[in-house]
């Protein structure tokens, strides 16, 4: 490490002269603090290894033919690249629809749950709100016991009468318990001098919560906004149950559909026609895991910040 010199600065003391600051100084490390940083990096480089080598495996493997997949058991690096299995994928005129329908739903759903969120968590937060103990109670036990999944599909089909629709699909999970519980325990931790001074401005709740603590929200609402996204993005089988009508359906499902069309296809028409080439099934798989996973990693990066960004930083000052 270089070092520095500082400045030289001259005092009499008791009738001598005394020079301070002179000469190099630096910080030096003893041999146990590099090899501890080396142990760390060590240590960080190998989770990161781990963390993306299956991505970049899954992506290599989606370009490689058929009969690479099947005689080479591990490669990165495929001999031949292909573009058969995501030719295969994009020759149905349904995905570009799919993928509409995806972001919709992913979109609508991720709005309906951090407003559902966040106007239960804030009133809850208070501790003079009437009943708060008793709803608290019910919410928890919410968190352990369910109706399960027949009683639920007849509500939302005989009772609600919305099966068929989007709101099928919204509407049930509008909510999360563990999600709605950590929110209020952070608007519980925002400094109550804030809302006090908003008040004094002639703020009300409503006014207060919009302008004063969802701003201090920021990263908590993108975090559990990204979880609620990746959740309606990747979900299919409230899909598969609820909706009707293949027009609606999300790219999920679809390319499910597809994976269960070319293997059926597959085993059914090899035995028909001699001639059928058998579609790329191993390839289709890994393929549908990029074109799937692909918007969610694109996102990602945007509303990375929020994860490292000082909550209360310039909320107080003085």
């Amino acid at each position: 490490m270089a070092k520095r010199k500082i400045d030289q600065t001259t005092v009499q003391l008791n009738g001598k002269t005394l020079v301070i600051g002179s000469g190099p100084v630096g910080v030096y490390r003893t041999p146990g603090s590099i090899a501890f940083d080396i142990l760390n990096y060590f240590i960080i480089g190998l989770a990161a290894f781990t963390t993306v080598m299956p991505i970049i495996y899954i992506i290599c493997n989606s370009f490689a033919t058929e009969l690479e997949l099947q005689t080479r058991p591990m490669f990165i690096i495929p001999e031949i690249w292909s573009l058969d299995a995501y030719r295969y994928i994009f020759a149905s005129n349904k995905l570009i629809r799919a993928f509409g329908n995806s972001v919709f739903i992913t979109v609508c759903g991720t709005a309906i749950n951090l407003f559902c969120t966040v106007t239960m968590a804030y009133p809850l937060s208070k501790k003079y709100l009437r009943g708060r103990t008793p709803i608290l109670n019910a919410i928890i036990f919410s968190m352990f016991f369910s109706g399960g999944m027949i009683p639920g599909f007849v509500v939302v089909s005989s009772w609600l009468k919305l099966r068929g629709t989007y709101w099928a699909i919204l509407l049930p999970g509008a909510i999360s318990a563990y999600n709605m519980m950590i929110v209020k325990n952070f608007f519980q931790g925002i400094p109550q001098e804030l809302e006090e001074s908003a008040a004094l401005d002639g703020c009300n709740e409503l006014k207060t919560l919009w302008s004063v603590v969802l701003p201090l929200s920021l990263p908590v609402l993108a975090t559990f906004g990204l979880f609620y996204a990746v959740g309606h993005w990747n979900s299919y089988f409230s899909a598969m149950i609820y909706l009707t009508d293949d027009k609606m359906y999300p790219l999920q499902l679809i390319l499910r559909n597809i994976i269960v069309t070319a293997e059926a296809s597959a085993s059914d028409m090899s035995l028909m026609d001699p001639n059928f080439v058998e579609p790329p099934k191993q390839s289709i798989k890994m393929a549908v895991i990029v074109v799937a996973t692909v918007p969610i990693m694109c996102i990602y990066p945007f509303l990375q910040k929020y994860f490292v960004k000082g909550v209360m930083v310039g909320a107080l000052k003085g």
